[in-house]
């Protein structure tokens, strides 16, 4: 299995794409400019992402950092998925193998439970190309207030 091409069951979420979010916006010059895919009828969300030389941390690995953020990014879009808008409010992410500057990975998250307005998500990375787990996380997202989310509906999502 591979990032590229876009299996055909996999439909690519609508993002705006006049803003510059570091992880999804397309106008900032030094983000990720990540783009999100629902994964057939699973409810997951996936992103690919190959790291670039500017994303390194120690010599021909990509940061920590940057790792994180291409999970918490994954996180948040699977909540939008289900037309939730919510904040991370905790992350706890476990580096499994290097994650190698140039090498497809595969960013993919879940759901796990909704209670209140709190929503425990999940997420892994992993090279598609041999299905290695690379790093993983869990967090804690907490649902924004109903003025806030249509807010960020109208900035973030394309309108009819």
């Amino acid at each position: 299995m591979t990032s590229d091409p876009t299996p055909t069951t996999d439909r690519q979420l609508a993002v705006r794409d006049d803003h510059y979010c570091f992880g999804c916006g397309q106008q900032n010059p030094i983000g990720l400019k990540l783009p999100f895919f629902e994964d057939g009828d699973t409810g997951r969300v996936w992103a690919p992402w190959t790291p670039a030389p500017e994303h390194q941390g120690f010599e021909g690995i990509a940061h920590g950092g940057l790792i994180t953020t291409v999970l918490d990014e994954v996180m948040g879009w699977v909540i939008y998925r289900r037309q939730l808008w919510a904040v991370t409010g905790t992350i706890d992410v476990r580096f499994r193998k290097p994650v190698e500057l140039g090498v497809d990975t595969r960013a993919v998250a879940w759901i796990v439970r909704e209670t209140g307005r709190k929503i425990d998500v999940a997420a892994e990375l992993r090279r598609p190309s041999d299905d290695v787990l690379l790093a993983e996380a869990t967090a804690i997202f907490i649902r924004v207030p109903e003025e806030q989310a249509r807010a960020w509906q109208g900035r973030y999502v394309p309108q009819p």
